[in-house]
């Protein structure tokens, strides 16, 4: 049972539960012993984050990130640093290596420490235990990663990403477009893949299943799966690959197999990661503001923690989604 049932039992809010239940603001005698005795029906108590989460500061956050060896988290994690240092907080990262368990291990471990709140850019859609830290009252900001509007965060526009990348190739006279596709667990990578779809159906194209490969496991085996998908297909003009690290594994393929890019095939990236421009040829790709994304995050982390110090709840969540922008370097050209 989560902290919902107690407040549906209790005949109170979400807020009003977190607050009887943390002691955090007053709550009136026959409130806190009404949710008391729900919470001891409902066999409920909150997690040990809630409860050392009191309204003492500490200007600490947890920055929550799941590879530290993915190049997109290095640039967000700056934008985060940097505004969190300017307001007065430390930040604390957590590094989880794509581990749930991890993941919930480091919130545990953090109880008693009157962190002031966390971003999270872990998120994928087995992560029901970031919606109940939210539910329990903890300020909480996802970067890059959600899955819908029920908690606070800053994310781009992952549709048009993959809209715009497929359509700049069949522009300029691509029509084998293979679109590589990332974990499913995250919805980023379907948003990604329905952009690619509406943009073959824009153009009068037909979408064919054999043209999307899927990330099974890693970079190796990504590596074989290219080479695999050229012995199948080898006509293929165009290639799609859903963020830039991607890319730089079908491109090593390529090279191998004798494909020249981009005289033989093209191909696009989506991320701009800092290597992209300093490749051979550079790679050719949308653009995530990724520093921008961590600075507005932090923004908004800051912006939930002052609003419940002044209230003892948290603001209605809000989503923001920042523009993305095609980047034409080297590893594209017009169909000969």
């Amino acid at each position: 049972m989560g902290i919902k049932e107690v407040a549906k039992l209790a005949g109170v809010s979400v807020s009003t539960v977190s607050r009887a239940l943390n002691e955090t603001t007053y709550v009136k005698d026959e409130t806190r012993l009404r949710v008391l005795d729900a919470a001891h029906k409902l066999n409920y108590s909150p997690n040990a984050f809630a409860k050392g989460l009191k309204s003492n500061k500490s200007n600490t956050i947890a920055l929550v990130i799941p590879d530290i060896g993915n190049m997109i988290f290095p640039k967000i994690t700056q934008g985060v640093e940097q505004v969190m240092r300017k307001n007065g907080y430390i930040t604390v990262l957590c590094n989880t290596g794509e581990d749930g368990n991890a993941e919930q291990e480091y919130i545990k471990t953090l109880a008693g420490q009157r962190i002031d709140g966390f971003i999270f850019a872990t998120m994928t859609k087995q992560s029901a235990y970031i919606n109940e830290l939210r539910n329990q009252g903890v300020p909480v900001v996802l970067a890059g990663r959600y899955n819908d509007e029920s908690i606070d965060a800053i994310g781009v526009d992952n549709f048009k990403a993959g809209y715009d990348a497929t359509n700049y190739l069949i522009g300029i006279g691509h029509r084998k477009i293979v679109f590589v596709m990332g974990n499913p667990k995250l919805c980023l990578y379907e948003q990604r893949l329905a952009g690619y779809k509406k943009a073959l159906e824009d153009n009068g194209m037909e979408y064919h299943e054999e043209y999307v490969l899927h990330e099974m496991y890693d970079s190796i085996s990504l590596y074989a799966q290219t080479k695999k998908l050229f012995e199948r297909i080898p006509d293929i003009e165009a290639i799609v690959a859903s963020s830039d690290p991607k890319a730089f594994t079908i491109m090593r393929a390529l090279r191998d197999i004798g494909k020249n890019i981009p005289g033989d095939v093209s191909v696009v990236g989506i991320d701009d990661v800092e290597i992209s421009a300093l490749i051979d040829p550079p790679l050719s790709t949308v653009a995530q503001p990724l520093i921008r994304m961590g600075e507005l995050a932090a923004k908004k982390l800051i912006a939930q923690i002052q609003y419940k110090e002044r209230t003892g709840a948290l603001m209605e969540p809000t989503v923001d989604i920042l523009d993305v922008r095609l980047i034409i370097r080297g590893t594209t050209e017009k169909r000969r």
